[in-house]
């Protein structure tokens, strides 16, 4: 049986790594590792299809690459409706998110839904219809760098969560950048990230405090930008597309993965989980 060890009094973590680093959240797992490299060593995330519901992606930005599908939710008199669409991103944060995924995992499938506009500007009905057509279409991840803080659309948010989860779609979310109520990541049925401030690009941690359930670089990072260029930015949104390009790395290593199975993976491998070999019984 697996042990977890609870946190020191009056120390709980929240919706980021701040002030406190890798050795302050130590944790003790029964059972056999799971390396980095038996999780997705080797793997560069072929044939394992990402969608990121965003801001649109930038297409031909040079830490991009090829997206393989662009589409866009329109509103009108009728409801909403997806389409295809070559207008790219309107304002650069789909295509950091996009860049970020590309670089953990190169060879990855990438599509995008925008479903913000110029400045962020969106509604929670298209933010709706956008995750539910990239559940609909059973992309094996979908990278939500974004939430809602509109109590109203929690319930139809869970169903699609559920939905994905029970598709073998990961849905993999950001926590709100500060300390409010927000969703989708705050539902167990997807992988939710916060970032840490540790300059380590490639170490992510598991959170012993949840609704956040891992942290991963996100502050103070060098992120894509419009116009092909890049900038450094800070937020949770630029920590969670890199835990989307280890989860199509895991899955491009192990096809037919649960989301259940990937996200022990990540929490087995995760730098600051060790292994008591000894076990419970």
């Amino acid at each position: 049986m697996s042990t977890v060890s609870a946190p020191p009094a009056g120390s709980a973590l929240t919706w980021s790594l701040r002030g406190r680093g890798p050795e302050d959240i130590r944790l003790v797992a029964g059972g056999g590792r799971i390396t980095p490299e038996a999780a997705w060593g080797g793997s560069t995330g072929a044939g394992v299809r990402v969608c990121v519901v965003d801001t649109g992606v930038e297409r031909d930005h040079p830490a991009v690459g090829t997206v393989d599908g662009s589409y866009v939710a329109v509103k009108d008199g009728d409801g909403v409706r997806i389409e295809e669409t070559d207008t790219g991103d309107t304002c650069g944060h789909g295509t950091a998110c996009a860049g970020i995924i590309r670089r953990a995992a190169p060879d990855c499938e990438l599509y995008s839904v925008r479903v913000l506009g110029e400045r962020f500007s969106g509604t929670g009905d298209v933010l709706l219809a956008g995750l539910r057509w990239a559940v609909e279409q059973r992309f094996d991840v979908i990278n939500l760098s974004l939430s809602t803080t509109r109590s109203r659309f929690v319930d139809e948010l869970r169903v699609l969560a559920d939905e994905a989860y029970f598709g073998r779609t990961v849905v993999v979310a950001s926590a709100h950048n500060t300390p409010v109520e927000s969703f989708p990541w705050r539902f167990s049925s997807v992988v939710s990230v916060g970032s840490h401030e540790e300059d380590a690009p490639d170490l992510y941690l598991y959170n012993p405090s949840p609704p956040v359930e891992f942290f991963a670089p996100g502050q103070n990072v060098t992120v894509p930008w419009l116009g092909g260029t890049t900038i450094r930015t800070t937020g949770n949104s630029f920590a969670t597309p890199f835990i989307t390009g280890l989860c199509a790395r895991v899955m491009s290593k192990h096809p037919n993965l649960t989301p259940f199975q990937v996200k022990t993976m990540l929490y087995l491998s995760a730098a600051n989980v060790r292994t008591d070999n000894r076990g419970d019984s």
